[in-house]
């Protein structure tokens, strides 16, 4: 069955100075769609603030260049993800529209999977 990579998007600044009650309500609801999609979900976290990021690129002559933190030039940064098995990205779409999301919203990516040698 295929995969789709429900990624998290939302306004990190509005999340981290929320009401705490807002906050724990959010992790309940996300709690109540992890339940209600055992049987889709194969994996998800919430990912630590932008801040603690590292970013590795690469030169001209393919050396790594390691940075502090990535370059976003919106408001909304990838807080998280789901991985779920849906049989079509209609179903993705439905399952995506479950995720607790008041502060961003969901990119849905189907996964290209590698063939293994």
């Amino acid at each position: 069955m295929p995969e789709y990579l429900l990624l998290i998007h939302h306004d990190e600044q509005t999340w981290l100075t929320a009401d705490p009650a807002v906050r724990e309500r959010i992790q309940h609801e996300h709690r109540e769609f992890m339940i209600a999609h055992a049987d889709r979900l194969r994996g998800g976290n919430q990912l630590r603030p932008i801040s603690t990021a590292t970013m590795v690129r690469h030169d001209a002559q393919g050396r790594p260049v390691i940075t502090d933190g990535v370059f976003a030039e919106s408001k909304e940064v990838l807080g998280g993800y789901y991985l779920v098995e849906a049989a079509d990205l209609d179903e993705a779409i439905r399952i995506a529209a479950a995720v607790p999301s008041p502060f961003g919203g969901i990119e849905v990516r189907p996964i290209h999977p590698h063939e293994q040698p």
